[in-house]
């Protein structure tokens, strides 16, 4: 199995849709076998090109902090899995979702109404 979650610092990034890399971890028998970092700067934004990206890389499961409805329904449509509303250290997050103790917060980020306007 295949797990990609946007980096930050080696933190998830609460931002899906501004992360610069993502981490995609191989597990094998419980454990992450190996870690590798792909760059995702040229693609920020761009919902069907990270979706393609990580399914070119055989990813079966996205682990995120905030994601917005547009980015959850590319990633949806490509039948991969996404587990939201995870924070922390990237190797910890994935070792909580292995053991089992990670959940769906069913988080969406609602971008649109965060501007005030004053006229």
């Amino acid at each position: 199995m295949k797990i990609a979650v946007p980096n930050d610092q080696n933190m998830v990034n609460q931002h899906f849709g501004k992360s610069k890399s993502f981490i995609i971890a191989t597990v094998e028998d419980n454990k992450i076998v190996n870690t590798e970092e792909v760059s995702t700067v040229e693609l920020a934004h761009q919902h069907q090109g990270l979706a393609e990206l990580l399914l070119k890389n055989e990813v079966d499961l996205v682990i995120v902090g905030g994601i917005g409805a547009g980015a959850l329904t590319g990633l949806s449509q490509n039948r991969l899995k996404v587990i939201r509303g995870a924070s922390g250290e990237y190797t910890k997050v994935i070792e909580k979702y292995i053991s089992g103790d990670l959940q769906d917060k069913n988080v969406i980020c609602n971008h649109h109404g965060e501007h005030n306007h004053t006229h």
